[in-house]
């Protein structure tokens, strides 16, 4: 009977302890896991923190499904891992013995590194107990100010606002998520954040937590202005967790090296998920995602190979769907403006980092939009704001590196309706009846 030990009871764990159990009925399964709650959809946090998901809908698993997975669950946090001795030890709770290890460790939020961003009262939305911290906070509180400048930062502004908070919002430079979306995109955000009643503070960082009796009272920005608060939320990126796995010496870089076939630099350890930096035979090139799906791809694949297979783990086209003040947005492909690093956050893909000299081009109105990066003969990427009916063809579209050349004039004269072009030229290209 093989020992197969799963670090980490997030996404990525819980697709490997499936593929595993499905391939192997004998196995023996252990999942470790720090977090008392278990198995949850952490993207579902920003929405149970809005009101909008009730708490038992974040739960994935019923009592039914984890005994037909039939694994056991260890409640510890890993405080050594002994690859020689094939030995995960976990403190007082012991140690296990592996034949195989999944190392689905997953990521952390980045903390503010200000004076003061350790009083009661500075929060972060990584974990369910975070928020329901955040939920205690805010009934005793009436002012907060939020930091950072992607998606987690405008869940916690949103968040908190319907927890009925009077929210700063503090934007570095000059408007929201300049590496992702484009002017028209991050003003419509900022406009609908404004028309929430969200304060919005440009050219703006928090230089110090003020503090009275240990607790938040305000944020002195960098300007010199105070601003009263009881609650700072950071939501300023996620850094893999790989300190285990750095103190047992395997490599590392900005995640957790593995090979296409999540294999780290010890034969019977793998790594999944956010903590993995993965190998891409076709680039060349070591990416870390923090997306659900990639995650649920690279536990599947880790457990096939932890079971003997040989399945390599492909990369497919990152694809983001979220809600960022109240309007639905898909994001797919290369869709950044390239102008400096992006930071690597829960919801975001590295391939916007690395973005060729491309042709951006939008269409529509108000909420309602589409901007397209358009390459030499295929289409890299797409931003899709409000109604979603482009989001699937474009997605097919850049996924399957369809040829644009017939369409590709057209799409770039502003006066084309850019809609029935690509409508018309993915049903011709696919086969699909129009």
């Amino acid at each position: 009977m093989i020992r197969h030990v799963i670090l980490g009871a997030g996404v990525a764990g819980i697709t490997a302890a499936e593929a595993i159990r499905a391939s192997d009925q004998t196995a023996d399964i252990t999942i470790v896991s720090e977090d008392p709650h278990g198995f949850y959809s952490r993207p579902g946090l920003a929405y149970y923190l809005s009101g909008e998901l009730p708490e038992k809908q974040l739960y994935v698993y019923s009592k039914e499904d984890w005994q037909r997975l039939n694994v056991r669950f260890v409640q510890a946090r890993a405080t050594r891992l002994l690859p020689q001795e094939h030995r995960l030890e976990l403190g007082e709770a012991g140690a296990l013995i592996y034949d195989r290890l999944l190392l689905a460790t997953g990521s952390t939020a980045v903390r503010l590194n200000i004076p003061g961003a350790e009083l009661q009262g500075v929060v972060k939305l990584d974990t369910f107990d975070d928020t329901r911290h955040i939920f205690t906070l805010a009934r005793r509180a009436r002012s907060a100010v939020v930091v950072g400048g992607g998606i987690i930062a405008v869940e916690l502004v949103e968040g908190l606002r319907a927890q009925g908070l009077n929210v700063h919002y503090f934007l570095r430079g000059e408007r929201y998520w300049p590496n992702v979306l484009d002017e028209k995109e991050s003003r419509l955000v900022e406009k609908r954040l404004a028309e929430h009643g969200i304060n919005l503070h440009y050219h703006t960082d928090a230089a110090e937590i003020l503090e009275k009796r240990g607790k938040v009272a305000g944020v002195r920005t960098a300007k010199g202005e105070n601003i009263r608060c009881e609650i700072v939320a950071a939501g300023i990126g996620v850094r893999p967790r790989m300190e285990l796995a750095q103190a047992a010496g395997l490599a590392t870089e900005r995640g957790i090296l593995v090979d296409e076939y999540l294999q780290t630099s010890q034969a019977d350890i793998f790594a999944a998920g956010d903590a993995a930096q993965v190998f891409d035979p076709l680039t060349g090139i070591s990416s870390i995602d923090t997306l659900w799906y990639p995650a649920r791809q690279q536990g599947r694949a880790a457990a096939q190979n932890m079971t003997g297979g040989r399945q390599p783990f492909r990369r497919n086209v990152a694809v983001n769907v979220l809600r960022l003040a109240g309007v639905m947005i898909a994001i797919i492909g290369s869709v950044g403006t390239g102008e400096e690093p992006l930071d690597v956050a829960r919801g975001s893909s590295e391939t916007w980092r690395r973005l060729p000299n491309t042709i951006a081009v939008g269409s529509g109105g108000g909420v309602n939009q589409v901007r397209l990066t358009i390459g030499e003969q295929t289409l890299l990427g797409a931003v899709v704001m409000g109604e979603q009916t482009l989001a699937r063809p474009l997605q097919e579209l850049i996924s399957n590196q369809v040829d644009i050349t017939p369409v590709r004039d057209q799409l770039l004269q502003p006066s084309m309706p850019l809609g029935q072009v690509l409508m018309d030229f993915w049903y011709t290209t696919s086969g699909k009846p129009s």
